[in-house]
């Protein structure tokens, strides 16, 4: 099992930044993506970018150079800056890890709920 807590979600207005955070603690393996889905009411859950162990980062066309992930050096925690929020972006973000190999699984944090006022 691995337990992920999230942290960093609040109220900003338009133009301004946030930083969620995602520790991950338990059975973590080498090989693992880790990342951030969001829903937004009525919207389906979208990715919003992810990060490899090797360092590899994917990101939501929508957040493209707004939106940066990263991983503190002990890889077990992931980081989101969040730059240049905009209305659109208001959702309940998730955390994710995916334990790759020869099988997979997949966890979820609880969500953190991010509002971006205009």
């Amino acid at each position: 099992q691995v337990q992920l807590v999230e942290s960093g979600g609040g109220l900003m207005q338009a133009g301004g930044s946030l930083r969620l955070s995602c520790a991950a603690s338990g059975s973590i393996s080498s090989r693992n993506v880790m990342g951030w889905y969001r829903q937004a009411p009525g919207k389906q859950r979208e990715l919003v970018a992810n990060i490899v162990d090797t360092g590899s980062t994917t990101y939501a066309d929508s957040v493209k150079g707004r939106f940066t992930i990263s991983r503190a050096n002990n890889k077990n925690t992931v980081y989101l800056q969040m730059n240049s929020l905009k209305p659109e972006d208001t959702a309940v973000y998730l955390c994710y890890f995916k334990r790759m190999g020869v099988t997979t699984s997949t966890y979820w944090g609880q969500g953190t709920q991010v509002t971006v006022s205009s």
